[in-house]
Parts: structure tokens; sequence; C-alpha cells
């Protein structure tokens, strides 16, 4: 097993179930009707609450009727804005010049429209309902009330604005959180592809070798296990937990694919206390070690070699170690870091825990060891 220390691990937040990232939606999708007729209403409806002494004033003489007809005419306002709106929505997509002329061009419109109902319901209140005769309706009153309109008009259009970036600004984070998470699966997905094809390779010599000295039913029982094996890790989900146990029992079956390849040479202890067992880590982490274990362990030795398992629960951690017995005379420095085993276990811990997760590999008298701890966590019951 290659002895390089531990990479410095950094922070990388864990994707969520959101999946490939979304087709994004039109610009129109983020200026929206419910948006503007809620806004609307509020505006208009503060507005008339703020006015409403103002009118009650100068009704002071008549009877409440006609205070409740002339604030009625806030239903025009919220017309026309929600108008004001539609241009809005309409040009969303337009050069940003042309548009803002366009929707200044709305709001005078606007304004000068709320002006010219107010001034001919007042004259025709006057002449028919002979009520409002103290009001004035002349073109003075009109510029008075025509500049309130183009401020209240044009908050009103400021708000529109404010909403459709605040929902764009929504929008641009759920796709740049459901990009990050798409590259990030796909970079957990890519790690887990990366199987040693020298295993494939001895494995699938092996059973041929089996098959020309007539151990058909060895080669048959290595077939089995490497279609297990091969099919468990093709339906492992990167970015999913699973129990420690299936982890362990997944090593077992590849462990007793290269059992026979190396027949006494490998020798086994899988060890896992039953707390331990049932914490879940992302699946396929320990096999590389494992891996490791038999490259630079087993495979250069001429005499027996034990690769230890072990997993312990440590002030809520959970350590996993896999040691070898270190071969003598084999060069280890050479084959320090040669491998993707190590790399691979890093790059996965670093993407799933950031900084709470470890790896240390070293040797430790006549043996080498890599160690994994990770934070502890349980399985939903």
């Amino acid at each position: 097993m290659a002895s390089d220390s531990a990479l410095a691990l950094g922070h990388i937040v864990r994707p969520g179930n959101r999946g490939t990232v979304a087709f994004m939606p039109t610009v129109k999708g983020d200026a929206r009707w419910g948006d503007a007729i809620r806004l609307t209403l509020g505006l208009w409806l503060f507005v008339a609450l703020t006015a409403l002494p103002y009118i009650m004033i100068r009704h002071g003489n008549e009877s409440f009727l006609s205070v409740l007809l002339d604030e009625s005419t806030v239903v025009i306002s919220i017309a026309l804005s929600l108008l004001v709106f539609a241009c809005f929505r309409a040009t969303i997509e337009w050069p940003d010049t042309l548009r803002g002329i366009v929707l200044a061009g709305a709001v005078l419109t606007a304004s000068f429209a709320q002006t010219a109902f107010e001034l001919s319901l007042i004259a025709w209140m006057a002449e028919n309902a002979y009520l409002w005769n103290n009001l004035s309706h002349d073109l003075a009153a009109g510029y008075e009330k025509a500049f309130k309109y183009l401020l209240v008009f044009g908050i009103n259009l400021a708000f529109f604005q404010l909403a459709f970036a605040h929902r764009r600004t929504l929008r641009d984070e759920r796709q740049l959180t459901d990009a990050r998470a798409a590259a990030h699966h796909a970079q957990l997905e890519a790690l887990r592809y990366q199987l040693n094809p020298h295993f494939l390779f001895n494995t699938l010599n092996s059973i041929s070798s089996l098959i020309v000295t007539r151990r058909n039913e060895d080669a048959e029982h290595m077939t089995n296990k490497l279609s297990t094996f091969l099919r468990s890790s093709l339906i492992c989900d990167p970015a999913g937990l699973v129990p420690l146990d299936d982890e362990l029992a997944l090593i077992e079956e590849y462990l007793d694919i290269e059992a026979v390849r190396f027949g006494n040479r490998l020798d086994v202890d899988i060890a896992s206390d039953e707390r331990a067992g049932r914490a879940l880590i992302p699946g396929f982490l320990v096999q590389p070690l494992v891996e490791n274990a038999i490259k630079h362990g087993v495979a250069p030795s001429r005499e027996p070699v034990t690769i230890k398992v072990a997993a312990t629960l440590e002030d809520g951690l959970l350590c996993i170690s896999v040691e070898n017995d270190n071969p003598p005379g084999v060069d280890h420095a050479a084959l320090r870091g040669t491998g993707v085993g190590l790399v691979n276990v890093r790059q996965r811990l670093k993407a799933v825990y950031g900084e709470r997760a470890s790896l240390v590999a070293e040797a430790v008298g006549n043996i080498y060891r890599a160690t994994i701890c990770i934070p502890d966590v349980k399985a939903k019951s």
C-alpha cells in the first residue's frame, strides 16, 4: 500500500437530489403577474388610506358616499398600473434604451389618463349629481394631480423592477446550485468508475487459466464473484451512503476473487463492531484502499501477506483502517503514489465531508496502514 501522507481536505457542499440542471426558463417567466398584482394592490391601498383624511376633509359637507366615490377611483389606478406592468413584461427583452423610453411613456400615459378620468368624473358629478361643486377640475388642478400620479406610477414601476430582479437573482442562484451539484455528482461518478483495469485484466486472466487447466468449477465460481462485484459497482450511487456492513461484504467479494488468484499468499482479517457496521459511508470508499494493499502488499510478495480491515467508533468518528504486511525486498518508495487508490479516496472524502474527514497512509513498523476517519452517520430507523 502506498505510504504517501493525506492531502489537506477543503470544504465542498454535498449535492442534494435536484438531479441535472433544469432548462433555463424564459426571462418573462421572472416577471410574474402574481407579484405585480400583490405589489400594485399593496401600493394603491396604501395611497388610498393615506389620502383618506384629506378626502374626508374636502367632502366635509357631503355624505360619506361622496368619500367612497372619490376613493373608488383607486380601482382605475390599479387597472392602469397593471397595464403598465403588461408593457413592462412585453418589453422585457428589448434593448435598454428603447425599453426605458417606452416604459417612461407608459407611466406618463397612465398618469395623464388617471388625471383626465378624475377631472372628467368631478365635472360630471358637479353637473349631473350636484355633488363635488367645491372641487376644482380646471387645468391647474390637473397639473398637480398628474404630477402626484406620475410619482406613484413611477414607484409602482420601480416595484415591478425590484420584484423582477429578485426573481432573476433567485433563479440564477438556483441554477448555479444545480450546476454545481451536477458537476459534483459527475465528479463522484467519474471517481467511482476509476476501477483499476489491472484488476479486471488479472481476474479475467485467472479465469482463463482456470478454464485451461480444466478447473471449471473454480472458474465458474470466480466468474460469478466477478459478476456480482461489477454489478454492485454499477448500481452504487456515488453520492449516496451505504451501511459499512454492506461495504465490507462487497470487499469480501473482491478478496474472494483475489484469493483465487493468489492462493495461500493472501490472508484476510476483517473486523467491525456492531455499532460501526451500522454507520453510513459513501459506497466503494474502502475498496480502493484494499486494492492498493493487494497491489503493493500481496502482488510483489513471495510470502503470505495478511490484509486487515478494521472499523471502530471513536469520539463520534468512524475510523476504518486497511493494513498489509510489509513484503521484504520491495522498494515501496518507488511504488509510492503510483496508483489512483489513495488519490481517489482523498478526492471523494473532500467532496463529501470537506474538512471533517481525514485519510492518513503511513508505515507502522513492518506494516503499511491507511486510516479513514469520517463523521459517524447512522441510518434512519
